[in-house]
């Protein structure tokens, strides 16, 4: 993966808690890596801030021995002036709170995520109050087998990101795969009602061979087999599920980018498995995507 020399970790400045600067710091050990602390100040938070003083954040930051620099900004609308300073500055992560749901632990994408997630010129990490796994679990959910050697690449990204995240954290990583059977598409594309024809053989055939095609594709980044997922299922349900049962502390996960609309796009799909997911989110781009932004 690119080395990650400087985190950036965003202060809300309306919450006490700030589990960006908390991960930033976990990620900044294990990395070695420098943290830049940046709150930008709102009309709206203006009037609601609560958040202590940067140097105040970064003081134990700095007893672990982390260097970091503190940064405050103001205007209005917050997503364009985070992205103005980010476009600038010489970070390779940031690092975001985010909230969800209490009853369903769901995470609440608001609008300036939606935005930082299409623009953001480096992976965003999308971080939830619940503290990491002092052994961390990571899940990378990959979709190989594409005729596309720009999206299989972003795939091999994923599973660098996730595979050296591990290492450096002493945690351990699992491969997510979900896939529609081809046999089904093919019924529902010839104008034949979806399931008529589809033997139990054939859909057996079809998953051993893609569990082949994930084994293969994970096995050089020494992912064993029992930590491999593979199945026919929605990928919104599938990779939530997953994360649950393996009790992930985060989930990497590909954003593409869509030429003609010169922005980030993550699709409604991805977008419904990151309000699903019971832990935080990375999210990782393809390496040539910046070069597409209007900034």
């Amino acid at each position: 993966m690119d080395k990650i020399a400087a985190i950036l970790a965003i202060i809300d400045p309306t919450a006490l808690d700030q589990p960006a600067v908390a991960k930033a710091a976990i990620l900044a050990a294990g990395l070695g890596a420098r943290v830049e602390l940046l709150a930008c100040e709102t009309e709206q938070s203006r009037a609601q801030r609560v958040a202590p003083p940067l140097e105040e954040l970064a003081l134990p930051l700095r007893a672990r021995g982390v260097e970091v620099a503190t940064h405050e900004i103001c205007g209005d609308p917050l997503h364009e002036k985070l992205l103005e300073w980010i476009a600038g500055a010489d970070v390779d992560l940031v690092v975001k709170d985010t909230h969800h749901h209490s009853l369903a632990s769901r995470l609440a994408i608001t609008n300036t995520d939606r935005h930082l997630i299409r623009a953001c010129k480096v992976p965003l990490l999308l971080a939830k109050r619940e503290p990491w796994a002092s052994s961390p679990v990571l899940v990378a959910a990959v979709d190989p087998g594409h005729a596309q050697d720009r999206t299989a690449a972003l795939d091999r990204r994923i599973l660098d990101y996730g595979a050296c995240l591990a290492s450096r954290l002493d945690g351990t990583l699992h491969v997510v795969h979900a896939y529609f059977p081809a046999s089904i598409a093919t019924g529902a594309a010839g104008g034949m009602p979806p399931i008529v024809d589809v033997s139990v053989e054939g859909l057996r055939a079809e998953n051993a061979r893609r569990s082949g095609e994930i084994a293969a594709f994970s096995g050089k980044y020494g992912v064993s087999g029992d930590r491999l997922h593979v199945d026919a299922a929605v990928a919104a349900e599938y990779l939530p599920r997953i994360a649950r049962e393996c009790r992930a502390d985060l989930v990497v996960m590909g954003a593409i980018s869509r030429s003609g609309l010169k922005r980030m796009f993550i699709g409604s799909t991805a977008e419904r498995v990151l309000e699903s997911l019971p832990c935080d989110a990375l999210i990782v781009k393809p390496k040539d995507f910046a070069a597409a932004l209007p900034f």
